[in-house]
């Protein structure tokens, strides 16, 4: 997997007057001719620098100013699903890419769920040896199976589960695990303890989901190396007050975060205020699938059918099967919804994705992808677009 200098658009530009997450105050965002931030600075420092000459001067008058988003669960895009790439039509991973950086995404992980082991081994082949143009940046492979509970397999296919051993693991990772990032596994289906620190000697971050894992399995799961929870409350056992489970284990444990979709489908507004109220270790996926950028519609997903309904897809028995939401739509719904304030629903999509998988935010040297957001009070609705020279 190699990558050139993707979409470099802005270069010696001071934008003043901006709103960043996790800044007090209005800021001054100074880009060099190399397209990387150089300083973030208060605004009321600014004139104590020395001004470069040829400088661009963009006033955003106090709008909110972001990286792009980070998109850890997306599993295909334009009519692709990832698990089926083959040497034909690898070269769509450049259309979809394109289409994700239009989204306002600057980076994400392909994600594989749960298939034959061939067709992983083909994917992880095709993914590792491609060499990227342009577009949202491939930023490694997040697997999302086949080590799952039967029980909490959702739409996966049962027939392609595994059991979560060594061998096994070994077996689906081949000579490829250096670009797999993430995994989605159920921790209770390995006994020995071995695979999660095996795991995480690799550097591959270790992801609990659909699970039945009590919140015991899961907090032993986490002092073994896993760090993270795949999309809260979807395909796992719900809160209950004698048993918190995987997930309140997580909510509870200050060093895990957990994915989740703010599609209004996958889990309801009022459900999804009280994890943010509980929980501080958040960050926003899209869980989108091959669909995502087509319209509604009944669409082919492995040898079964999908239906996507406003966004929404099901298989035909009516489980939930994912979205077709580009990851930004959850920024916006999450302040529609007025669940939390504009700086959170950005920092979710922004920041809180790349800290999970150990990534640089918005901080000097960092290339200039910046996104600018404009709350409109008067209508409620929040609206971006990428900054360009």
């Amino acid at each position: 997997m190699t990558t050139a200098t993707l979409n470099p658009i802005l270069s010696n530009v001071d934008i003043i007057n901006a709103k960043v997450p996790g800044y007090q105050g209005l800021q001054m965002i100074w880009v060099n001719k190399e397209g990387k931030i150089e300083e973030i600075l208060p605004m009321g420092k600014v004139c104590q620098r020395e001004t470069p000459e040829n400088l661009q001067i963009v006033d955003v008058a106090g709008d909110w100013i972001s990286l792009g988003g980070v998109d850890i669960q997306i599993n295909g895009g334009l009519g692709l699903a990832f698990p089926e790439l083959t040497r034909k039509n690898i070269h769509r991973l450049e259309e979809i890419s394109q289409y994700l950086w239009d989204a306002g995404v600057d980076g994400y992980l392909p994600t594989l769920v749960t298939t034959s082991v061939e067709n992983i081994q083909r994917s992880l082949t095709l993914i590792a040896n491609y060499s990227q143009k342009s577009g949202a940046k491939i930023l490694g492979v997040h697997l999302e199976g086949p080590f799952l509970n039967y029980g909490k397999r959702g739409a996966h296919p049962a027939e392609y589960l595994l059991p979560l051993t060594m061998n096994e693991v070994k077996r689906v990772l081949g000579d490829y695990a250096s670009i797999v990032k993430v995994i989605t596994l159920a921790p209770e289906l390995d006994p020995t303890g071995e695979v999660i620190p095996y795991l995480h000697s690799l550097g591959i971050t270790v992801s609990l989901g659909h699970s039945q894992a009590t919140a015991a399995q899961a907090q032993q799961a986490f002092k073994a190396g896993a760090t993270m929870v795949t999309h809260a409350f979807n395909a796992m056992p719900p809160l209950h007050h004698r048993e918190p489970g995987l997930l309140g284990a997580a909510m509870n444990n200050p060093d895990v975060m957990s994915s989740f979709i703010a599609d209004g489908q996958h889990v309801v507004p009022i459900m999804l205020e009280i994890l943010l109220r509980a929980s501080k270790g958040l960050f926003l996926v899209s869980d989108a699938l091959a669909p995502l950028g087509l319209p509604d519609g009944v669409y082919p997903w492995d040898d079964r059918k999908i239906t996507v309904k406003n966004g929404t897809a099901r298989l035909a028995d009516g489980t939930l099967s994912g979205t077709t939401f580009p990851l930004l739509t959850g920024v916006q719904n999450l302040v529609k919804w007025e669940i939390c304030d504009v700086e959170t629903a950005i920092f979710l999509a922004t920041d809180a994705p790349r800290k999970a998988i150990n990534l640089p935010t918005l901080t000097p040297k960092q290339p200039a992808n910046l996104i600018r957001w404009h709350w409109e009070e008067k209508t409620k609705e929040l609206t971006w677009k990428r900054i360009n020279n």
